[in-house]
């Protein structure tokens, strides 16, 4: 099929392949402004599950729209736009988690890394005993989460949220990963036993934990 065809026919089931297209041909700062509002909050969420940090997450997402922008004359449509900007989202966040590893790390006091401690999926186990007054506090919950995320490898995390906080599939994962949809399915299976591994404590705070597999 001829690309003129192509994009015609997505821009008719994606009214973000639409405006992309306007700001492709006709350079229409209005369809770049909408593109950035309708993706800025979603794309600064998923890097701050990603990345961990506000600045670094606002910083990541605004990096996505320049690097859109400056290939707006490349662009052909050939998924859902959502598709092709979450696989920019997705290039930076991994080179962003690289790039951490590779600097000099500084270890933490326990005081300094959160109100849970370094390792809060082991901390809960003791305040599933404390008083309903004591219990965890919903901006906690996101940090035991958040560090439940970081304790995963790069693919498997990126997998994890573009599947929960975007509601993505399988195959359209695959597409942004640039994976296949075996090799998804795989990464999410990995990654779920090891998250319901760190949050067991949390999970059964309100009830008895289950018996200890012998």
């Amino acid at each position: 099929m001829a690309t003129g065809q192509t994009s015609a026919m997505m821009a008719v089931r994606d009214p973000d392949v639409r405006l992309m297209l306007r700001v492709r041909d006709q350079d229409d700062p209005a369809a770049f402004a909408e593109i950035v509002e309708r993706f800025q909050h979603r794309l600064v969420a998923v890097m701050h599950h990603l990345v961990g940090t506000k600045e670094e997450s606002e910083d990541l997402a605004q990096e996505v729209f320049l690097r859109v922008y400056r290939t707006r004359k490349k662009y052909t449509p050939k998924a859902k736009f959502s598709t092709w900007v979450f696989t920019i989202a997705n290039n930076l966040a991994i080179n962003a988690l690289r790039d951490r590893k590779r600097r000099p790390h500084i270890q933490l006091n326990a005081s300094d890394s959160g109100p849970l401690g370094p390792r809060p999926a082991e901390q809960l186990v003791s305040i599933r005993d404390r008083p309903p007054t004591h219990q965890i506090q919903q901006e906690e919950l996101a940090d035991v989460v958040r560090r439940a995320l970081d304790e995963l490898n790069e693919r498997q995390r990126v997998a994890v949220v573009l599947n929960k906080f975007e509601d993505m599939g399988y195959a359209e994962i695959a597409d942004v990963m640039g994976l296949s949809t075996m090799a998804v399915k795989s990464l999410l299976n990995r990654a779920r036993t090891r998250l319901r591994e760190m949050l067991q404590a949390y999970i059964y705070m309100d009830g008895d934990a289950p018996p200890a597999s012998e």
